[in-house]
């Protein structure tokens, strides 16, 4: 960004902000302390039952992701021949007007046909969902080196997320993080400060690092649809895409062993430092919540990035895999709420890639649960 740029928060308001995340660390501590405790006594209380409750415990949780995992990064990118554009047939479903989310496609991603959609052609705000080209930009760009190189959180970072009211990790100006860290930090809390981090570190500035963005759209062949603006997902006019071009985005970030990985975990554990001196857990909200929700399908999500803003509503990209390892992609927009984008998600992969119940169905406005409002997440 700007080397000669200006504060826009006084010293006095930083140091407040500072002070309230603090506390906010310290309550988040010492609610932790408190759940290990109540897990605590009644294991000591029954030790044998509880030794072999872990062993199964651990043959079927999935523990965070550790700091240090090695990638096999590819020797090249791959282009628009390598995903063609998704294609209806005559057995292509047109979802109905009760569909709940404005916009979707549903496509089989080893054939490129689109098993269900409605106005998938129509342009939308992606949101944070942009993230997803975000880490697979930048994954071409660096080396497997890189990920163990560290990057200094800066002032104008932190006031660029505060200013347009981002989500965020919580980094503070000169906190030092690995460029791993800031891998995981863009997709799963969809850190908009990890986001700008990780463009920074690649091209020096957002700007440049948003020319790298546009330049992979059309090698994509998505140029004619898709133009991208911001690295985060903050709503501008002239940043834009469909749920086609996000399903292309996404599975071509999922051929990527980094991005796949990244997009793939439900939890990441970071490392500590000075500011958070025991590290965090982040977490990919979408996939912890739709494993609840399809388990009766054929096909279980492995990969997910959600989005925010008001001109688009809920959306959420996300990777499906049947036990075979055949895979879909399913990309959503314009649900009620972030519940919503996940039931809809969920329907689509039960009702046309084989689940086992409501098979053949349409999927209804049912079941959308109750509705909280929410912030933007870019």
């Amino acid at each position: 960004m700007d080397q000669e740029y200006t504060p826009i928060i006084s010293a006095e308001e930083r140091a407040a902000r500072r002070r309230q995340r603090a506390e906010a660390r310290r309550r988040k501590q010492r609610a932790r302390r408190r759940r290990q405790l109540c897990i605590l006594v009644p294991c000591l209380a029954a030790a044998g039952l509880i030794i072999g409750g872990l062993r199964l415990a651990g043959s079927t949780e999935e523990a965070p992701v550790k700091a240090g995992r090695v990638f096999q990064l590819p020797a090249e990118p791959l282009g628009a021949s390598d995903y063609p554009r998704p294609r209806a047939d005559e057995n292509t479903v047109q979802l109905p007007d009760t569909f709940p989310s404005r916009c979707a496609v549903l496509l089989d991603a080893q054939s490129g046909i689109i098993l269900a959609e409605k106005n998938a052609d129509t342009v939308i705000s992606p949101a944070s969902m942009t993230k997803v080209l975000t880490v697979l930009v930048a994954a071409e760009q660096i080396t497997e080196a890189d990920l163990d190189d560290t990057f200094t959180m800066t002032i104008d970072i932190t006031d660029y997320c505060y200013v347009n009211g981002c989500s965020v990790v919580g980094l503070m100006v000169d906190e030092t993080v690995s460029v791993r860290e800031l891998f995981y930090g863009t997709i799963l809390p969809s850190g908009a400060d990890a986001t700008l981090g990780l463009a920074t570190y690649v091209s020096g500035s957002q700007e440049a690092f948003v020319e790298l963005m546009n330049a992979k759209l059309e090698e994509l062949g998505l140029s004619d649809t898709a133009h991208f603006t911001n690295c985060v997902g903050l709503y501008d006019e002239d940043h834009h895409c469909t749920v086609k071009d996000m399903a292309v985005i996404l599975e071509a970030a999922m051929d990527n062993e980094l991005c796949r990985q990244v997009l793939s975990a439900h939890t990441y554990e970071t490392a500590p430092t000075e500011d958070h001196p025991d590290g965090q857990v982040l977490s990919n909200w979408f996939l912890r919540k739709i494993e609840d929700h399809d388990t009766d399908s054929a096909v279980r999500a492995v990969g997910a990035k959600t989005g925010y803003v008001v001109e688009s509503g809920n959306c959420a990209a996300s990777w499906g895999e049947d036990r075979d390892g055949h895979a879909y992609v399913c990309v959503t927009a314009d649900a009620g709420s972030s519940w919503r984008a996940i039931f809809d998600h969920a329907d689509l992969y039960r009702t046309y890639c084989g689940g086992t119940s409501d098979a053949g169905a349409s999927p209804s406005a049912a079941g959308d649960g109750a509705v909280t409002p929410q912030a933007p997440e870019v």
